[in-house]
């Protein structure tokens, strides 16, 4: 059976669009405005996108519900989508608890995105073996940004990192020449530019040097008193996990695919429902991942090309010339797909086999199964083999498909005597039109 693939791979994404909203975390009940003794810790490391800049906002949230006194955002990232950042950024700025960017642990850095993020803290602190710089505004690939929209996006960039820097008491100037220029410094050199507040050797050295320390809010000074806090750590649901996943241009692709297939399923063989229904959500899930990258959509259009050549060759008898050309649109579509962000050709390969191979072999039997000849019924008969049982001058008997009709012969001046072979040319009501078998020697019909 040719669904059977679909339906696994269908079934698989269904399950998982199901615990979604089953085995997502429930907002936690109001504590009231009172501080408690907890110290939440949200680690994001990865690229800033829709999904993880949820995850940091559901935290922050999560801490206030909470009454948590301190949260601290362990940050590594490369990067990511500036919408995503400035939620992130937006999150903080207005979180009612202090919240502490901390680039780390050793190795990790900061980098485009992240140093809006880091300087955006109550406390921006670093680990040592870190880095921070790098935020020139470039596409979702890593490529620049073509030279008509580069001044207009770098001049609103180096603004608001400039004005969120200053807004911290932090050398606005630096961060400007970030944006402006990649630079890149250290953890010890940021310190000395006033970019961050702190180098500590971990996370239990910066909850130790916290102590004590003053951070402005929205409603005044307040001291911290981090060393009677007791640590916990947030956690992303599994709703984050999977808008996190799904954020991925290989994912999105795959989901794209499995949308589309199972769509041509439902058309190709109406009624069928199961795929078309997963086919639709999967469809919705690549369309919410596409917002986050930044889709060719003349890559779009040949995919979308391919799949009606995929669907004419199920009318047209082009002898497998659509079936190539759907093949040779939907890699070429598959490849142009993302701008700068390449699909694992890995991935991408097989996949247009497999779902290429798909609307294939759909389409090849969907195309026999219209040009086939009907089995039942007056026009099942015709192309028949038979024998005669009684004389046929010009009505007679004969015995064709398991059953005995009455015929005449074609043309009616000849006689066909009983145990000759007879073709079936034509039915008009129950009365068979037959002529002597081309073959002689063809077998006796069962």
């Amino acid at each position: 059976m040719v669904h059977k693939p679909l339906f696994v791979l269908t079934c698989l994404f269904f399950v998982l669009i199901l615990c979604c909203g089953i085995l997502a975390p429930a907002a936690p009940a109001d504590q009231g405005d009172n501080a408690s003794n907890e110290l939440m810790i949200i680690q994001l490391d990865g690229s800033i996108n829709p999904g993880s800049a949820l995850y940091v906002k559901r935290g922050i949230e999560e801490a206030q519900e909470t009454g948590a006194a301190l949260v601290i955002l362990r940050l590594h990232t490369p990067g990511g989508l500036a919408s995503s950042m400035r939620t992130i950024v937006k999150a903080i700025l207005n979180s009612p608890v202090p919240v502490v960017v901390y680039v780390g642990p050793r190795g990790a850095g900061a980098a485009s995105a992240g140093v809006m993020i880091t300087v955006s803290g109550h406390v921006a602190a670093m680990a040592k073996g870190t880095n921070i710089g790098a935020a020139h505004p470039v596409t979702a690939g890593g490529k620049d940004i073509d030279k008509t929209m580069n001044k207009k996006v770098v001049n609103d960039m180096a603004s608001y990192g400039r004005g969120i820097a200053e807004n911290k008491g932090r050398n606005g100037e630096w961060v400007e020449k970030a944006i402006r220029e990649s630079v890149s410094i250290t953890a010890e050199e940021a310190r000395e530019k006033y970019v961050v507040d702190l180098v500590v050797k971990d996370m239990d050295d910066l909850i130790q040097r916290l102590h004590g320390r003053e951070v402005y809010m929205a409603d005044g000074p307040i001291t911290l008193k981090t060393k009677s806090l007791k640590t916990t750590y947030y956690r992303p649901g599994f709703r984050d996990r999977v808008l996190k996943t799904i954020s991925d241009p290989n994912i999105a692709y795959i989901l794209m695919m499995i949308g589309l297939a199972g769509l041509y399923f439902e058309l190709s063989h109406p009624g069928a429902i199961f795929p078309g229904v997963i086919g639709a959500i999967s469809l919705i899930l690549a369309f919410f991942s596409f917002q986050t990258l930044p889709v060719n959509y003349a890559g779009l259009i040949l995919i979308a090309l391919a799949i009606l050549f995929f669907i004419a060759e199920v009318k047209v008898a082009s002898y497998g010339i659509l079936s190539i050309g759907g093949l040779i649109s939907l890699t070429l579509g598959s490849i142009m797909l993302f701008e700068g962000v390449g699909v694992s050709l890995k991935l991408m390969m097989p996949t247009i086999l497999l779902v290429g191979g798909f609307f294939v072999v759909v389409a090849t039997l969907a195309f026999r199964a219209y040009q086939r000849k009907p089995k039942g019924g007056a026009e099942g008969l015709v192309g028949e083999l038979g024998v005669v049982k009684e004389p046929l001058s010009p009505e007679g008997l004969v015995f064709v498909h398991g059953e005995y009709w009455r015929a005449v012969p074609i043309p009616p001046s000849e006689v066909l005597q009983p145990d000759e072979k007879v073709e079936v040319v034509g039915v008009e009501g129950l009365l068979l039109k037959v002529k002597k078998a081309t073959d002689p020697d063809i077998e006796h019909p069962s």
